[in-house]
Parts: structure tokens; sequence; C-alpha cells
């Protein structure tokens, strides 16, 4: 590998020690209200816009993973289709509250929102929207990012200002880790790597966090495993029609 691979590889090493050393209390948190919102017979909603939609779809539908998650997929924000469109879509208000009448979500699910900026108006507004339907509200995002530049929102606010449990990914401001000097910009974006990481983490703490207390948490198996059905079916039958996605 050339240099600059190297180089990538080990600065999201690097990274990810320093979530070890400074976001593991958030990560606790984060993970035990996910828990208990499962325990209480919750979903759990993930939404993130651009790129940040790829984060939040990985952890619906998931092998190893747990049934309730529903991730809010709006295509005029996922960037799917008009990839261009989406990146003033989601600095519209309004967006996120009409997305959330649809979802209709209650006091006892819980929202992780991923957005390293964490300043256009979707990710803010799907923020306070579920905070004020009684929701935990979960932010994975970068702080040097966020506390560096301006809300796009009338309020004023970040997401990270809205949140209930914030998980900082380390990611500089900008996103990028390397620099070249034949080339103006800085590349190798980070975000992705560590927001998928952490977001796993989290389910994985939640995991473990219901087997200790005794309960059954309601995890897939890999359909391509045989004996998936016997596990699998019955468990989307329990939450068969609760979640949109499927």
């Amino acid at each position: 590998m050339d240099d600059q691979t190297v180089a990538y590889i080990k600065q999201l090493e690097a990274m990810m020690d320093a979530v070890i050393e400074r976001e593991l209390d958030a990560i606790h948190q984060a993970a035990e209200r996910i828990a208990d919102s499962v325990s209480a017979d919750g979903i759990v909603y993930t939404f993130g816009t651009g790129h940040s939609h790829v984060i939040a779809e990985d952890v619906a539908f998931r092998a190893g993973g747990l049934v309730p998650v529903e991730a809010i997929l709006e295509d005029s924000l996922t960037g799917n289709h008009k990839v261009y469109q989406s990146m003033y879509m989601e600095r519209v208000e309004g967006m996120a509250e009409v997305i959330l009448d649809y979802y209709d979500p209650k006091p006892e699910d819980v929202m992780i929102i991923i957005s390293n900026s964490g300043r256009n108006a979707a990710p803010i507004e799907m923020a306070l929207g579920a905070r004020a339907r009684g929701l935990n509200v979960i932010a994975i995002t970068s702080m040097q990012y966020s506390q560096k530049t301006t809300s796009r929102h009338s309020s004023g606010k970040k997401l990270y200002d809205i949140a209930d449990v914030v998980i900082d990914n380390q990611t500089p401001l900008g996103d990028c880790i390397l620099s070249h000097p034949a080339i103006p910009q800085t590349f190798g974006p980070a975000s992705g790597v560590m927001d998928m990481v952490l977001l796993h983490a989290l389910i994985v703490g939640a995991i473990s966090m219901m087997a200790e207390r005794g309960e059954q948490p309601p995890v897939f198996m890999s359909g391509n495993l045989d004996g998936s059905d016997e596990i699998n079916l019955p468990l989307l039958e329990r939450y068969q029609g609760r979640i949109k996605l499927w």
C-alpha cells in the first residue's frame, strides 16, 4: 500500500482509540436508552441525510442486529436520487416535521440521528420534533465540525444542543483527514467509517444490556444460515405492521 493509504488507516485507528478514551460514557448511556426502549416494546428510529443515511440504513433488517429498527429513508434527503438537489433539501425547514407525522413515533421509542456537521435544518428539526414527542434523542456527530460552523436552522441550534446523548465521532472540521501538497483540498473522509462503527457499537451494547438483565433481545439471525427462519419469522410477525421499511 502507498504511504497515504497507510496514513488513512492509521488515522482511523487513532480516532477509534480516541473514541474509546473519550466517548465510552456517552456510548453506554445511549446503549442503555436503546435497551430500555426495546424492553418497553419501542422502536429504534435511525435518521441521516446525505451520506449519513447509509449509516442509518445499515443497522436496519440486519443479521446480528436488533429487529425493531426503523431507518427513516426519505428519497429527497438521502441523495439516492438527485444528489445535488438533496444537498439543498436538507437545509429546508418543515421536511422533518412532515416525516415525523408520517412515522408517528411514540414516547417509548428512541431516535438516533447521524449528522457530521449537525448544522442543517432536517436533522435539527428531526431532533426537536422527536424530543417534543417524548422520545430520547441520540446524536452521532463531529463536535469539532459542528462547533466551528453556524446553524442553518432558524432556532440557531445545532444537533448537539438538542440531543439527550451526544457521541462525538472525533472527525475533524471538513471531515477529511489527509492532505497532499499537489492537491488544494483535503481528502479521505472519515465520518462514514467512524459513524458506522459507533452505531453498530450502540446496537451491540443494547443487546448485551438486555441479555444481562435476563431479557431475550430480539436479534435477527442471518437469513443465509440454516434454521434462520425458525428464529426470524416469529420476530418479523411480532413487529409486522409497525415498521414501515419492511
